[in-house]
């Protein structure tokens, strides 16, 4: 049985996500719509769709369900 090394550090869910998308991810996880989280941080929808999209991406997720089991896990909620 061989075994192997990890060379580099393990990146964690936070070093993924900007500040500005671990803002988003906990909105969201929060239950508020593209409107709400838009709404609250001064940016436009579009603005938010584009960080939903980067945060499922970089999470490896596809559901808002989802999310809000990672921004629990990470103590965003």
């Amino acid at each position: 049985m061989e075994h192997f090394q990890r060379t580099g550090p393990i990146e964690s869910d936070t070093e993924k996500l900007t500040a500005r998308e671990l803002e988003v991810l906990s909105l969201i996880a929060k239950g508020l719509r593209n409107a709400d989280v838009a709404q609250a941080l001064g940016l436009a929808e579009t603005t938010i769709a584009t960080h939903i999209k980067a945060i499922y991406r970089k999470l490896g997720i596809s559901t808002r369900a989802e999310a809000a089991v990672h921004a629990n896990r990470l103590g965003l909620t």
